[in-house]
């Protein structure tokens, strides 16, 4: 992106991205979510996350559409709702996915990653790479090229 912008741009996706999702118990979140946990208790022993921090994260994944509640009731409780992955939110899947390959690459213990991701359907190990819309595989940014896109705003 450095060859493309000598100035900052006003309208950046990776900094709107951020903005939503550039915070730790935001992505623990997500991280469960994507495991199938659903309810607030079970949020909060996956994640660690205290009580109104969680509560807070859960409030603004729902605002930005990433998570939608879904009433429930156990036998003789309060309604309660459950958290789920809207179609925004499970788009974010391969964001998350790469952040754990990242992670397993550098910072995971010598013995190795502590989840390795399969695919249901055949068993193999989940791997993630970049394509163009031609099909060419994109080994790491020296074969990218960032231009100016058509939505392009710099500050005056």
């Amino acid at each position: 992106m450095r060859d493309m912008l000598h100035t900052r741009v006003e309208n950046c996706s990776i900094e709107r991205s951020l903005a939503v999702l550039g915070e730790k118990w935001t992505l623990l979140v997500l991280r469960e979510a994507f495991n199938g946990v659903r309810r607030f208790a079970d949020l909060q022993a996956g994640t660690g996350a205290p009580r109104q921090v969680l509560s807070a994260r859960l409030s603004r994944l729902v605002e930005e559409g990433l998570l939608r509640k879904t009433p429930y009731q156990e036998p003789g409780q309060r309604q309660r709702d459950e958290y789920r992955l809207t179609e925004k939110g499970l788009d974010l899947y391969p964001i998350l996915i790469a952040l754990m390959h990242w992670g397993d690459r550098y910072v995971a213990d010598p013995e190795g990653p502590s989840v390795v991701i399969t695919h249901r359907g055949c068993g193999a190990p989940v791997d993630l790479r970049l394509h163009c819309a031609d099909g060419h595989e994109v080994a790491g940014p020296r074969e990218a090229t960032a231009l100016p896109g058509p939505g392009l705003r710099s500050p005056a």
